[in-house]
């Protein structure tokens, strides 16, 4: 069986036929960094990386493109209200999610183009769509798709024209100017009071870029006018998709030839969004969250199915990672560590290859993991060394697929610092009863050359009235030197 996708343009699952045989080029729809990431903002980094490194797996030369949207309405007021320049608050957030994405074992993508540095690109694009007779002039520095000058308009959502509703940009005094309410704009005239940094001259007018003409701009630049997939979350789909391609195919280009999307992370039923206040935080989860758990949470569902998240969902995930982490860890104790690289080339289970072949059905996936999972476990209970080693190369092998190889590189690196942490905690905690029992005994000397000690590997000792306490000092950068 080959891979099969479901592609939202069709509404069906379609065989996968990259336009190059061989390779895959996939823009991704990446962040607005107008705030720091909540969990929901990971679903689709997550979901797509697990799309990736299915494809690298079966042999394909994936190139994944993940944009930034670093200037928009939202940048531009949130950083005036915080009083700070807004290319600064959008790159601190951008960072943010950098962070994130990291934390969660998200691999890079090849090209992260930002709006900003793109803007000769998207110039050219929109002179392609006035010159066609695709877009027009409302204003100066007010650009607005027409609509109706493109007959498919409406065919990525399976909507009549007629029954959509107006889009709601560009500057208000020219909201009466469009030809149909119904256009978007494409380049948008600055308003009162923004920077005027967050402009740039055009043949159009002075202004800044509208969402949807970024993404075609960038796509076409780093992948060609035809590539194969274009993904995002299902809240994308109308109106930022449908004007993508409108106005990419309008301008001559094939475009994307799938479209993938992703279901959201629910509380309640409802999206997750700032805007709803239910917003988790992906910096305050990893505080008390082994990041892991939550790639593990946000992994396990089809990639199409909302993600309910619960009191219960962390917990969930955590048990099962346990079980993993549980049975590797035992198993290389018998058998000694598996390469990665052995690890990479090892041959899947037929019935894990089929369930990732069928549209990336992560949980069927997941069930064939389990399956071997308890193969290893009874192969460790009989002493089966042999068997422990196949079990241990197909299990790891499996869960790398999915990012979630606690030998593998990622999590290794991170238990390794944590084993770290506690056998620190448990080294100091042991100096410090015994220099509590040397001052109980009223020997002194021995109490300050155990704090000089600690004092000379970098552990400040602070007494009080409720006990001993420690901390790593903090060294200036002249302690350094």
């Amino acid at each position: 069986m080959s891979l099969r996708l479901y592609d939202t343009a069709t509404r069906e699952v379609r065989d996968f036929v990259p336009v190059v045989p061989g390779e895959v080029g996939i823009y991704l729809c990446g962040a607005t960094v107008q705030g720091t990431p909540h969990i929901g903002h990971m679903r689709s980094s997550v979901a797509f990386d697990v799309l990736v490194r299915w494809l690298r797996r079966e042999g394909y030369r994936v190139t994944l493109v993940r944009n930034v949207t670093d200037v928009d309405d939202k940048i531009l007021a949130k950083a005036a209200d915080a009083g700070e320049p807004w290319w600064a608050w959008a790159m601190a957030n951008e960072r943010a999610f950098t962070a994130a994405y990291d934390a969660l074992g998200v691999l890079p993508p090849t090209y992260e183009p930002r709006a900003t540095g793109h803007v000769p690109a998207m110039v050219e694009l929109m002179q392609q769509l006035v010159d066609s007779g695709h877009a027009y002039v409302a204003g100066e520095g007010d650009v607005y798709f027409d609509v109706r000058s493109y007959p498919e308009y409406g065919s990525l959502t399976n909507q009549r024209l007629d029954d959509m509703v107006p889009a709601p940009d560009g500057s208000a005094e020219d909201e009466g100017t469009k030809k149909d309410p119904r256009d978007f704009a494409l380049w948008k005239a600055p308003k009162p009071g923004e920077p005027e940094t967050a402009s740039w001259p055009t043949p159009f007018g002075r202004g800044r870029p509208g969402w949807h003409l970024e993404c075609s701009a960038m796509a076409r630049r780093y992948l060609g006018p035809d590539f194969d997939i274009h993904g995002g979350g299902l809240d994308l789909r109308f109106p930022h998709h449908e004007n993508e391609q409108a106005q990419s195919r309008a301008a001559g280009d094939g475009f994307a030839r799938y479209w993938l999307h992703n279901g959201w992370v629910t509380q309640g039923g409802a999206k997750m969004s700032k805007s709803l206040g239910n917003g988790l935080l992906v910096s305050a989860l990893l505080e008390t969250t082994h990041p892991a758990v939550l790639r593990y949470a946000l992994t396990a569902v089809q990639y199409r199915s909302m993600l309910e998240w619960t009191p219960d969902t962390v917990g969930e995930a955590e048990a099962t990672w346990e079980r993993f982490t549980g049975f590797v860890e035992r198993a290389t104790e018998q058998v000694g560590t598996v390469d990665d690289t052995e690890v990479a080339k090892a041959e899947l289970p037929a019935g894990f290859v089929t369930a990732m072949d069928d549209d990336l059905n992560v949980p069927a996936a997941l069930a064939v993991v389990h399956e071997h999972l308890r193969a290893g476990n009874s192969a460790l209970a009989a002493h089966d060394l042999t068997a422990v080693r196949t079990e241990l190369v197909a299990v790891r092998a499996m869960l790398d697929v999915l990012g979630l190889d606690p030998a593998g590189p990622q999590w290794r690196r991170q238990g390794d610092d944590r084993g770290i942490s506690a056998a620190l905690d448990a080294l100091v905690t042991a100096e410090i009863a015994a220099r509590s029992e040397a001052r109980a005994a009223r020997d002194f000397a021995t109490s300050d050359a155990i704090r000089d000690r600690l004092a000379a590997a970098g552990i400040l000792v602070e007494d009080s009235a409720t006990g001993t306490r420690w901390s790593l000092a903090h060294r200036s950068d002249e302690d350094e030197i």
